[in-house]
């Protein structure tokens, strides 16, 4: 199957927004969603804007940009994915929305349509089984912020068949990611991995161990991380890093997903990281 034209379900958030970006600078002709024209008119100006950063600073030409941004159709209509050969669905982390959704897209889409989810915990099974083409869905799990960085896993239930994994590799290749196929399990490789690595670094600060700036520091400089589990939170969010231990711990029932105390009050006050200004770090300075 070849893939030309793309949909981007919930292109407001920063997920949205930069898959959005990836595929139409790939040379995809690409149908971006929102449910509210306000939101969507931000979402593509942001783009509009990242885009021209990167020919402010030489990274592309103008002409790039404006190929790029031509690319981009936006709107409020669900029921313009009619046309699309893959869909990539990146709305709330919610299971029951998500199996909606993919119902609805189901009805919508040509039957040999790929419908794709980004989600990072739930189960791509699940939501598959609201569907007629369990064959067809897989999981696209893109990591923040896409353009930058450039792994996609590539979630395989049971059902999805050899051509939709394929072809779903072909695609990640094509937006200059490097895919990794991974069973349907919660947390996949990646989060599975870091999310009780932050967790920990969290308790380890909420009893005294050390400073967040050295426990920042010890795992940089002694494990060659790029960036500390502290400063890592605030960059994902910690209402994110919340939510997907959250997600984990309820499948799983491993007790190195509860989250801490500290994370749920610091989601509870606001202290989300660098997109409120405050987290682990002050970033109001």
């Amino acid at each position: 199957m070849e893939i030309k034209k793309v949909g981007i379900l919930g292109v407001t958030g920063t997920m949205g927004r930069g898959i959005a970006q990836i595929c139409a600078q790939a040379g995809y002709q690409v149908t971006a969603s929102s449910r509210s024209e306000d939101r969507l008119s931000k979402a593509l100006a942001s783009i509009d804007s990242t885009l021209a950063r990167g020919v402010e600073r030489g990274r592309l030409s103008q002409e790039d940009k404006d190929a790029a941004m031509s690319k981009i159709k936006g709107t409020t209509n669900i029921s313009d994915f009619n046309d699309s050969d893959l869909v990539v669905e990146v709305a709330a982390e919610d299971l029951e929305i998500k199996k909606q959704t993919f119902a609805e897209l189901d009805k919508i889409c040509p039957a040999g349509a790929i419908l794709a989810t980004n989600t990072s915990v739930l189960s791509v099974t699940e939501i598959a089984a609201a569907t007629g083409r369990p064959d067809k869905i897989v999981g696209l799990h893109f990591f923040n912020p896409p353009p930058a960085m450039k792994l996609v896993e590539i979630i395989r239930t049971k059902t999805a068949s050899e051509d939709t994994i394929e072809t779903s590799r072909k695609f990640a290749e094509s937006v200059d990611k490097t895919p990794v196929i991974v069973s349907d399990t919660s947390g996949f490789i990646v989060n599975r991995l870091a999310v009780p690595f932050m967790l920990n670094a969290m308790h380890m600060l909420d009893s005294g161990v050390a400073s967040p700036e050295d426990i920042d520091t010890a795992v940089t400089l002694g494990l060659n991380h790029p960036m500390g589990p502290l400063a890592l939170a605030d960059l994902i969010g910690n209402d994110i890093i919340l939510s997907m231990a959250d997600g984990i711990h309820k499948i799983l029932k491993e007790d190195r997903y509860i989250a801490p105390p500290l994370l749920k009050k610091m989601v509870a006050d606001g202290q989300l990281g660098r997109k409120s200004g405050k987290g682990f770090y002050d970033y109001s300075k």
